[in-house]
Parts: C-alpha cells; structure tokens; sequence
C-alpha cells in the first residue's frame, strides 16, 4: 500500500508539474484591434435585466472562466476574463475545417485523393481498404480507420473490426481521423498548423492575445504517430473566429475563406438519425444534431426556428464556439481546466445542458419588434 500510495503521488507531481509548466502563457505578440461594442443591451434591443439574470445563472450553475456574445458583430455581452489564453480541447477541429478552405478552393487539395498516395501509415501498418479512405473521408470523420489514436477523447466504443467497413460507408469520432487531418494541411501548406492559424486568422481578424509559443501538439506516439494539434487561445479571439463563421468567410472586405467552402463545412454529412442511434436522444434542453465537416450542426433545440442554421464546436469541458445566423449572434465560451479536470480525477467543468440553457436565455433576452 505503501508502494501503491507513493507511485500515486509521484504521478501526481509530475502531472502537476507538467501541467504548471505547460500553462505559462506568452504575451501578446502582436496587438489587434478590440472589437467594436455597444453602449448598453438596449442598443443592440437587447433587455438587460435579462441580462443580468443570465450572469447570476451562470455564476451559480457554470464554472465559466470566459464567455463574449457578439450580436450582429459587436460585443453585447462579456463574463469572467476573455483575455485568457487556454486549451479549446476539440474546438480545435472545427478550426482546422477553416483552415482547409484556402487549399480546397485553389485546387491544392484535392478531397478525393486517397491518404495512401501521401503515405500515411501507422508503424503496426493500415490496410489497404484503411489507405483508400480519401481526404473527404478523414475530415469528416468517416475513414474507417478503427485506428487508436495518439490521445484520448475519442468513441472507441464504437469501433469496428479492422477493414470491416468501406471508407465513406460509417462515421465514429475518432481523434485519428482529425489528428491525420492535420497532418494532411501541413503536408500541403509546407508548414505548421500553428503558422497556418497565424497566417489565415490571428493576423487578418486582429487577434489579441495571440503567440504561436503558447501552441504545442500531444499525444502518444507508441498509440499513433500523429500527434494532437492542440491549440491554446483566449475567449475574445475564439469569438472573432465565429464571427468569421457568420459572416461566411468574409472580414472587412476581403474574402479570407471563400462562402462555397463555409456553406460546405457547415452542411450535414453525418445525419442526426445516426447519431441519435449511436449517443441516445439529446436531453430535451439539449440540441439535436447533425455533424458536417468537423462542425456539430443544431438541427432541432427547443423547437425554435431561431436555430434553423445554425452551429457549433465543442470542446471537452465547456469550449464552444457557436454560430446562430438567424439572430446574427456569435458566442464563445470557455472554462479553464484545473489540474484535477485534466487527469481524470474531478469534473469541474461546464457542462453541456447548462450551456444550451445560457444560450436559450441569450436568445430569450431580445427585446420582440
């Protein structure tokens, strides 16, 4: 017992260690410009003591570290520190999906290429049925690849026997599939992802508390030799990020990402039928969805028409990025993980239904025409 208990707590100093080191945060290296923000709710239409009643919820119900509401690109709403540089867990997927748009649209990428023609392979081997999953395949999640990944957070439940399944033919979230994903980009860009994201986003949409030093990939390469491209940003940039979204890749003019490829990503792929069958119905506070290219798309929540359209990343412990189009509204989220989160051994983190029920009293707070 002794032995066990020591183990236990090495393990836990290491950990602590590494995560205390790996939380030093580098300033700014560059300053982009704040986003525009309305003088009160009201001048948005916007009811503030609805308003107010949404901070109370949330200092009560979340354990939210940052959140901004953009309507109509401004900033109407603001809670806890949005300046804060943290991990966005699988929010990172979605952002990937932007980045491949540049490379589709002018023909660098090809969709259809099979990912045995780039030499992708593990060390214990793929098969050939797993090498001719395309990159279309990959990007949504639908390889066939019953490959573990390098990290964790993946469906593995929903495995199937190797090769027993064409590539296209089934969907399972599955971190080797968005890990290759980025391996991909980078083959076809000649550099980072990270370069990429500064390149395509952080300069163009002015972010403010970007450094390509906070960014820095994971995993375990005995599992898989592709590592997890993890990114680390603050709330008040992931915002700018969704307000790229709404305005279907344009920003001050230029066309960073072209309409074609934001419609694309953002159009069902995996039908909410399949996944209902897979997770079980949605709690009925909770949306029904549908998944697309690396973004979760709302089909159904609270029977609202509100929501026809719109969609959303997800991160493990309350990250998100959602887009709402028809109430011209963006929201970023974030919730800083302590130690005990991030090894397994606590929760503390914003959960899923609480959300959605921030969103719901977000959209409830506008004041009817």
């Amino acid at each position: 017992m002794i032995k066990f208990n020591h183990v236990i707590c090495q393990f836990l100093i290491m950990a602590t260690v590494f995560f205390l080191t790996g939380c030093v945060v580098k300033q700014p290296a560059f300053q982009g410009e704040r986003s525009e923000q309305y003088p009160s709710p009201q001048a948005a239409q916007f009811d503030q003591k609805k308003l107010e009643q949404l901070t109370q919820y949330i200092g009560k119900e979340a354990r939210t570290t940052g959140m901004v509401v953009l309507y109509d690109g401004k900033v109407l709403y603001e809670y806890g520190d949005v300046t804060k540089v943290s991990y966005i867990a699988s929010c990172r997927k979605s952002v990937l999906s932007m980045l491949y748009g540049k490379f589709v649209e002018d023909g660098t990428i090809d969709l259809e290429q099979d990912i045995g023609s780039l030499g992708i392979d593990e060390k214990d081997g793929l098969l050939p049925v797993e090498k001719s999953a395309t990159i279309d395949d990959i990007i949504t999640s639908r390889s066939g690849v019953f490959h573990v990944a390098s990290n964790a957070g993946y469906d593995k439940d929903s495995f199937l026997k190797r090769g027993s399944v064409k590539p296209g033919e089934y969907f399972v979230y599955n971190n080797w599939d968005f890990n290759v994903g980025g391996h991909i980009l980078e083959l076809y860009a000649k550099r980072s992802i990270y370069e990429e994201i500064e390149e395509q986003l952080a300069k163009p949409l002015g972010f403010q508390d970007w450094n390509i030093e906070n960014q820095r990939k994971s995993g375990n390469k005995k599992k898989s030799q592709y590592l997890a491209y993890h990114m680390y940003l603050s709330t008040r940039d992931m915002a700018k990020i969704g307000q790229l979204m709404l305005n279907e890749g344009s920003w001050d003019g230029k066309q960073l990402i072209s309409k074609e490829w934001i419609n694309k990503t953002t159009t069902t792929v995996t039908p909410m039928d399949t996944l209902i069958a897979r997770f079980g119905p949605a709690d009925p506070k909770a949306p029904y969805m549908s998944y697309g290219y690396m973004w979760w798309l709302i089909d159904k929540f609270l029977d609202n028409p509100v929501y026809e359209g719109a969609y959303t990343a997800i991160g493990y412990g309350g990250q998100f990025i959602t887009v709402i189009p028809k109430a011209k509204m963006v929201i970023a989220h974030k919730t800083k993980l302590d130690l005990l989160t991030m090894i397994g051994i606590a929760y503390h983190s914003t959960k899923d239904k609480v959300y959605w029920s921030m969103i719901d009293q977000l959209i409830n707070a506008r004041i009817a025409p």
